[in-house]
């Protein structure tokens, strides 16, 4: 969904004419509880056209795919004991096992939780997040590089209008 009603917030081609009333109630179609659910949420620009004529090409699919295959081995691993096989299915407790944060990390999130009025839901997924990115790196821990991204991703949490 586009953020803004227009679709041109952030466009660097183009003006974003909307005032702050008619953001407020374009966002407010949408529930809170519902965009709580809703793990990750990414603004995602318009692509220049000279980026996207470029020949140069990231990481192949074959490369992404392994490195996906390889973090859900971690996953399936560490929650097989529970009967699960992705950290997205971890219930209110296992975060708490698995998703430990060192105390600058705890302060991290704490902000963050304060300043964007996260709930409860935005919590558990937040660490959830924080620890499959983590598992994209092998790391054993989540770290602050982890948990930032994972709360990066929370963009329509952050009050956008």
């Amino acid at each position: 969904m586009n953020p803004w009603p227009c679709g041109y917030h952030g466009d660097p081609q183009r003006q974003c004419t909307c005032a702050a009333p008619t953001i407020r109630s374009y966002m407010g179609r949408v529930s809170g509880p519902l965009l709580d659910r809703i793990d990750l949420q990414v603004e995602v620009p318009a692509v220049p056209f000279k980026d996207l004529a470029a020949e140069t090409a990231g990481p192949s699919s074959a490369v992404l795919r392994q490195e996906v295959l390889s973090a859900r081995g971690i996953q399936q691993e560490r929650l097989a004991p529970y009967g699960l096989f992705c950290n997205a299915q971890m219930s209110t407790a296992l975060p708490r096992r698995f998703c430990a944060l060192a105390p600058e990390g705890l302060r991290l999130l704490e902000r963050a939780m304060e300043r964007f009025k996260l709930s409860a839901r935005a919590y558990s997924r937040i660490l959830k997040i924080s620890r499959t990115i983590a598992d994209l790196e092998a790391a054993p821990a989540i770290g602050l590089a982890h948990l930032s991204e994972a709360i990066g991703y929370r963009s329509l949490d952050r009050g956008l209008a």
